[in-house]
């Protein structure tokens, strides 16, 4: 299985870079293909702009939005890796979505019904953030996430979400936190590349 890691988290000490290693050394150990884009290293610019409104429109991006776009072809699967701030994504991660997820790569309409264009495509999404679950479900706000970017982006655009993590307090995190989650995240990319190779 192809796997393509796109990561965005700027702190290389951070509990994200943490989980980008652990799922690495994982997908290593089984054998896999993985290429990494970590957006704050490679400088990403997220800013959509008139010009690349108005390419899409007229089925033509950028040469970085298309360099991007040719790591998501390849790929299998596609695991995301990033925190939440302010209840979403960091800014570089969106400003991805919104050039990279283009009209004509990653949806369409059909005589006015929206088509996913990245259908056969898996996905897993790898999220900390500060609150904790038990928070979120309170005030709603697991649902929010869920309807935003899992329905609102990952299955509009037809990828099968696999698993998505929400890894909580994070700011505040335990070492047996930190083990457990550690052993979440082996233990789903052992299972996901089993079931690859019995298909």
């Amino acid at each position: 299985m192809k796997n393509l890691i796109v990561y965005a988290h700027p702190n290389s000490g951070s509990l994200n870079h943490f989980f980008k290693r652990t799922v690495l050394l994982s997908l290593q150990k089984s054998g896999a293909e993985i290429k990494v884009r970590d957006l704050n290293q490679i400088n990403f610019n997220p800013v959509l702009s008139l010009d690349d409104m108005n390419g899409q429109r007229m089925g033509k991006v950028a040469d970085d939005v298309k360099k991007e776009q040719d790591f998501i072809t390849w790929a299998d699967r596609i695991i995301f890796i990033y925190p939440i701030w302010w209840t979403g994504m960091p800014a570089i991660m969106k400003g991805y979505i919104d050039r990279v997820f283009s009209y004509g790569f990653a949806y369409r309409y059909d005589q006015g019904i929206q088509k996913g264009l990245l259908t056969g495509k898996k996905t897993i999404i790898i999220n900390s953030h500060g609150k904790s679950n038990a928070e979120y479900e309170a005030m709603g706000m697991d649902k929010a996430l869920a309807l935003t970017s899992d329905t609102g982006i990952f299955t509009y655009s037809g990828l099968e979400i696999q698993e998505h993590f929400y890894f909580d307090k994070a700011d505040r995190a335990s070492q047996e936190n930190v083990s457990d989650w550690e052993n979440q995240l082996k233990a789903a990319f052992k299972i996901g590349d089993r079931e690859s190779l019995l298909k």
